[in-house]
């Protein structure tokens, strides 16, 4: 469950939300990414990755964890340490703030959906 809302988000995310944004950060075009991107590769690595971090996630929450709990921790994890380490490698890559902000905004907003995912569950 937690890596299907991640791959919605990811679509409102990359798509009507944050889309051509993207796109200019990372000076690709639409037709750009028709032509390099490997959508089977692309989509079914990100899944397992997806699947991965959500299992590892849940195994830090432990068993049980509280809604609030879950979600707040899902926050945290995916403000402060992956948009943190975005932000990081983009610094030193000289890429644009902007894209720390989507890109560094859709993990936290995804791990907060994983924690809200195994409160619900758990």
């Amino acid at each position: 469950m937690a890596t299907v809302l991640g791959f919605v988000l990811g679509a409102l995310w990359y798509g009507p939300l944050f889309g051509k944004r993207w796109m200019t950060a990372v000076g690709m075009t639409m037709e750009q990414i028709r032509q390099e991107c490997n959508p089977a590769m692309t989509y079914g690595a990100t899944f397992v990755l997806g699947l991965v971090a959500s299992y590892v996630f849940g195994l830090y929450l432990g068993p049980n964890p509280g809604r609030a709990f879950s979600i707040v921790a899902g926050a945290a994890a995916g403000l402060c340490w992956v948009a943190t380490a975005l932000a990081t490698n983009y610094l030193f890559e000289g890429r644009p703030a902007v894209l720390i902000a989507i890109n560094g905004g859709y993990h936290a907003v995804r791990f907060t959906f994983i924690g809200l995912a195994f409160g619900l569950l758990g």
